[in-house]
């Protein structure tokens, strides 16, 4: 496994003006511990400062469970590279005497302290089953740090298009439409807390996974931080076509991401540009084509079709995602209503399975 130190990470900076950044000598400063606050609102510890005000410390939210550390724990941790993503690169933070946390270290923020503190307290504030809760945060002049749970799982993007040997877990209807439903709860969460609180980034990669395969999507509220010209092609895939600003977001453009994301489950393809050194495909225009040459069982991904009991709901998930991604903002149902048509589709699978072994109850009854 390939460790990399904090340490090295954040000493390694460019110096100007033989003056050395706070952030290269927050390792040397004697620290104490996070100090969140304990209790059931969400506000944010105060920021304690060193010095001339430049050298803090971590600032926790009220949600965050645990023991707490500091960031000078979180400079001594290993971590593990997890990837590259829209706003930054995470890790896997093992420290020595504490959990192991996922530290996304965000790139071209270009927002003022008090404008990054606003905008990351409205992230913390957000508790759902379905969210991946952010634990701390970290801002200096050269480095924005955020604090989340790590998942073991890994992400929806990479149990779809990962693994694809002898070991891998079988990925059912109802494991898929089990995620989807939990996806679509965090993000009709999210549009419930006001008209302007959108997530702004969904894709698979941003929905990670408990070992109950459980959905948890990440990354949301990180939209309004970045400057327009940071986010790579590899969003391209899932960006509604109004868009043009991507911290510019709405609730219909989540619901066309979203839309995306149930084509990228049903169909097993990744979208345009959503892996690296892969293509990918155009998946809305995809689908439609090859549903308007009545080849709907071609979309399905051939793991899905050994389960030849759910076509139906299959195809009516497929048109439910097809809703979501219609070109035109207004033609598009709320998240709310694509929720409760998951819901009912998975309702309906299990009162089919009861009827069934009703039936065959009745059978064995005659026989006898």
């Amino acid at each position: 496994m390939l460790l990399i130190v904090f340490a090295l990470i954040l000493l390694c900076r460019k110096k100007s003006d033989n003056r050395t950044s706070n952030i290269e000598n927050i390792a040397a400063l004697k620290q104490g511990h996070g100090g969140g606050i304990h209790g059931e609102k969400n506000h944010v510890s105060e920021v304690e400062t060193v010095g001339g005000g430049e050298n803090k410390k971590l600032v926790f939210f009220g949600n965050s469970a645990g023991k707490e550390f500091d960031l000078e724990d979180l400079l001594r941790a290993s971590a593990e590279v997890l990837g590259k993503g829209t706003f930054g690169t995470s890790y896997k933070a093992v420290l020595e005497n504490g959990p192991v946390v996922a530290v996304k270290r965000l790139k071209d923020v270009a927002l003022s302290e008090r404008d990054f503190r606003d905008e990351i307290e409205v992230a913390g504030a957000m508790v759902h089953e379905n969210l991946v809760p952010l634990r701390a945060y970290y801002y200096s002049r050269d480095e924005k740090l955020l604090v989340h749970d790590y998942l073991h799982m890994g992400s929806l993007s990479a149990l779809l298009h990962g693994n694809k040997g002898s070991g891998r877990t079988p990925l059912t209807w109802e494991l898929r439409s089990g995620i989807a439903l939990g996806a679509a709860r965090a993000i009709e969460y999210l549009h419930s807390q006001g008209p302007n609180v959108s997530h702004g980034n969904i894709k698979s990669s941003n929905i990670l996974l408990t070992k109950k395969y459980e959905a948890r999507v990440s990354d949301f509220g990180l939209a309004q931080l970045v400057s327009p010209s940071s986010t790579p092609n590899r969003i391209a895939g899932y960006r509604a076509p109004e868009v043009t600003d991507p911290r510019r977001v709405s609730h219909k453009a989540d619901v066309y991401s979203f839309g995306v994301v149930l084509l990228e489950v049903l169909t097993g393809k990744a979208p345009t540009h959503a892996l690296l050194n892969e293509e990918g495909v155009d998946l809305p225009r995809w689908v439609q084509s090859v549903v308007r040459e009545e080849w709907t069982c071609e979309v399905f991904d051939a793991e899905l079709l050994r389960h030849q009991s759910v076509e139906e709901d299959m195809v009516e998930l497929l048109q439910l995602g097809v809703d979501c991604t219609a070109p035109y903002p207004d033609n598009r149902p709320s998240i709310a209503q694509v929720r409760h048509r998951i819901e009912e589709l998975r309702s309906s699978k299990d009162q089919k399975q009861t009827q069934q072994q009703h039936d065959l109850i009745s059978v064995v009854d005659d026989v006898s």
